[in-house]
């Protein structure tokens, strides 16, 4: 019986304890030398195989099909369907674990989850990866480190500081907790403390903190796991604990954070942007944001939902600082706009600065010059590094009138280049945020009128989908480069055709959603995509988008995350992203047809 069958191997995970040892009492080992036939065209297959070693060619009657390489599965459809059109070579010297085929149909009958592998199309196959993905996220939560929390600042009070210092000093730093040093002693004091104080045993506002402050605290380290700190929390009957880095007091945390993060809580991030009082306020609130994402993630939340909370999150923040250092009048009179991801509502980590601002009428200049240098210094203090392409509103050429904006629009169509089908793109993918966003709904109309028809000008703006090429090879293998470290780009080649492709259809037919996935609603709707097709482009996208996240948040500092090495990925996910690329080849093609891209 072969000891080393990887049973976590996909779809073989799927299977219970017991099903999982029937398997392997039943395993055997097979050889084939090179240009062997392991399964012949039109015959039924007496066992399902597992790549052990060696390549397997797939072909059909005159084609190679695929390369079947380590820990791949074939063949579902000869053994359920007594026979296939395909055979499957050697290619070289092979090895493969052999499961018979009474074992393997008896298994995909007794159970469902291990046959929706072999019969479920790309879409069904992904929503299967989230929901097992799901079962194992809240106990990683349980391993994150309580330096990933929110914590409260150390602030420190003397013992002899009154209970007015201490609720002013409160309310100044936006926190309900206080250090207390008494000598060598250090205490907590909270905001509850105070008012019981006052209110209930009526004490004088100039009483000592010192005589409420608790000196019996709990404290754990930055890199302890969040489950000691829950643990901390239960056994001492604490609400809330003293973190230390070393010797050195760095934070409190508090009960309702620790139970928000378990919680995903974005509600909680999204209170403290709308409680802000200040530029520091916002810049803590923005460092959470990641921390939410990661949370989000790995509690399995779907791909989808975590960049629309994340986004609308990055919104408020913006909303808010806009709110706070714009005058009276450029509050009333321009529109703050976001654009790319974050127009779309796809953000999932923070990237750079891409905003605007459209202007009702023209503005005293040295007003204006104040507001987008502020705007862009905040920014940057949050976090948000400048847009390499300048698309900001620093830059006069993204905040200015709406006239100057309609006729750029116009220029931009009549006389297309790169650059003028980029700012077609921004502009159409532009999101409102704060101000008058009515502007904004006249510029989207202006464009929309002005491609109206316009065919020639419609093709040139959709032939960027194919600006990169899909990295899927003839026979279904994944085409990395070495000068990547052997992996590939999941923008370039997929993430950005699909984007861009779906654009330009929404467009041509003028809809007014921003999101990849409403637009592709849309355009199932109103019959320009199929159906089906639709909702494998939709999960096709996703599945990439998940990928893409996993980078980002696995990567340095800096990093893109949009590289991936299938090498690290799992045998699941290999597969998943074969036929994702697949369906970004299709879309590519019905793109291309739609548009007679041909014909150029």
């Amino acid at each position: 019986m072969p000891k080393a069958f990887d049973i976590t191997n996909p779809p073989f995970d799927r299977l219970t304890p017991s099903e999982a040892e029937t398997l392997r009492a039943a395993l055997d080992i097979g050889y084939f030398s090179p240009g062997e036939a392991i399964i012949r065209r039109d015959t039924p297959a007496e066992a399902l195989y597992v790549v052990i070693k060696g390549i397997v060619e797939e072909r059909n009657e005159a084609d190679l099909l695929a390369l079947l390489g380590p820990k791949d599965t074939f063949d579902s459809r000869a053994l359920v369907h007594d026979h296939s059109g395909h055979q499957f070579l050697a290619r070289d010297e092979t090895l493969c674990y052999v499961i018979p085929r009474r074992v393997a149909l008896d298994l995909i009958k007794a159970n469902p989850r291990f046959a929706a592998f072999f019969y479920r199309e790309i879409s069904q196959k992904l929503d299967e990866l989230a929901n097992d993905e799901e079962t194992g996220r809240y106990g990683s939560l349980m391993h994150a480190k309580v330096g990933e929390l929110f914590l409260h600042p150390p602030v420190f009070l003397a013992a002899s500081d009154t209970i007015e210092a201490a609720g002013h000093l409160m309310r100044e730093i936006n926190s309900n907790a206080l250090f207390v040093r008494d000598g060598e002693r250090i205490g907590i004091v909270t905001g509850m403390n105070l008012s019981k104080a006052v209110v209930l045993r009526r004490q004088s506002i100039q009483t000592p903190i010192g005589e409420l402050a608790n000196f019996d605290i709990v404290s754990l380290r930055r890199d302890d796991f969040v489950s000691s700190a829950l643990l901390l929390m239960t056994k001492h009957n604490k609400r809330r604990l003293a973190v230390r880095d070393g010797e050195e007091l760095v934070g409190i945390l508090e009960e309702i954070d620790l139970l928000g993060f378990l919680a995903g809580s974005a509600q909680v991030t999204a209170g403290r942007i709308d409680r802000a009082s200040s530029q520091q306020d916002l810049a803590t609130a923005a460092r959470e944001i990641e921390t939410q994402t990661r949370v989000l993630r790995r509690q399995g939340v779907k791909v989808e939902v975590i960049a629309e909370i994340v986004s609308d999150l990055n919104r408020r923040l913006l909303s808010r600082l806009f709110e706070m250092i714009a005058p009276a009048e450029l509050r009333t009179s321009s529109c703050l706009i976001v654009m790319g991801s974050e127009g779309r509502g796809e953000q999932t980590i923070r990237t750079d600065q891409d905003n605007g601002l459209i202007l009702a009428g023209p503005m005293q200049e040295e007003i204006l010059e104040a507001f987008r240098q502020e705007f862009f210094v905040a920014l940057q203090s949050f976090g948000f590094p400048p847009c390499p392409g300048d698309i900001m509103v620093r830059n006069p050429l993204w905040s200015r009138p709406l006239s100057d904006y309609r006729a750029d629009l116009r220029r931009w169509i009549v006389l297309p280049d790169q650059a003028g089908h980029m700012n077609v793109a921004i502009v159409y993918d532009a999101q409102a945020i704060a101000g008058n966003e009515q502007l904004l709904n006249d510029a989207k109309t202006a464009l929309i009128d002005m491609t109206r028809g316009e065919q020639a000008f419609m093709a040139h703006f959709a032939r960027a989908v194919d600006a990169f090429e899909t990295p899927i090879g003839l026979f279904n293998n994944l085409i990395t480069s070495e000068g990547t470290g052997d992996a590939l780009d999941l923008k370039k080649g997929g993430i950005f055709p699909i984007v861009h492709g779906v654009r330009s259809l929404a467009l041509e037919q003028g809809l007014r959603e921003t999101s990849t996935d409403k637009r592709i609603s849309r355009l199932c709707d109103l019959g320009v995509l199929q159906g089906d097709f639709g909702r494998d482009l939709k999960q096709a996208f996703r599945f990439l988008l998940m990928l893409r996240l996993d980078g980002q948040l696995a990567a340095s500092a800096g990093a893109s995350g949009t590289l991936v090495r299938p090498a690290q990925l799992s045998s699941m996910e290999r597969h998943l992203l074969r036929d994702a690329l697949q369906v970004v080849k299709k879309f590519r093609e019905i793109v291309g047809h739609h548009f007679k891209l041909g014909v150029f």
